[in-house]
């Protein structure tokens, strides 16, 4: 939704092969669908990534070197505010690991 569905709708429009990374299968498809509807693009794809989660971080990155020839643009758009704290099953702070600390590692990861 928001801003990260509008630049995938960009991207997907200028025919470009664009990976969808959301939290819930669920709202990740339904995107997809109407990305693809929209701009006829049928290289759309979803993959499911918890930035709050370094374990997730990884496995995506592990996933998109082992299929992807290559990645041209990576847009980290993953963020969160106003939650109660909270503490991830790997001990970090949520918010922090979420909207810093896993597109950091994603990044980084992805750079090769």
């Amino acid at each position: 939704a928001g801003i990260g569905k509008c630049v995938a709708l960009d991207l997907a429009r200028r025919n470009a092969r664009t990976i969808l990374a959301c939290r819930s299968r669920e709202r990740g498809q339904a995107a997809v669908e109407a990305i693809r509807v929209a701009t006829g693009n049928p290289a759309v794809l979803l993959r499911l990534l918890d930035t709050s989660s370094l374990a997730s971080v990884r496995a995506f990155a592990q996933a998109v070197l082992r299929e992807e020839k290559r990645l041209d643009v990576l847009v980290n758009n993953a963020g969160l505010t106003g939650l109660p704290f909270a503490i991830t099953p790997e001990g970090l702070e949520q918010t922090f690991a979420t909207n810093y600390l896993g597109p950091f590692l994603l990044t980084n990861l992805l750079l090769g």
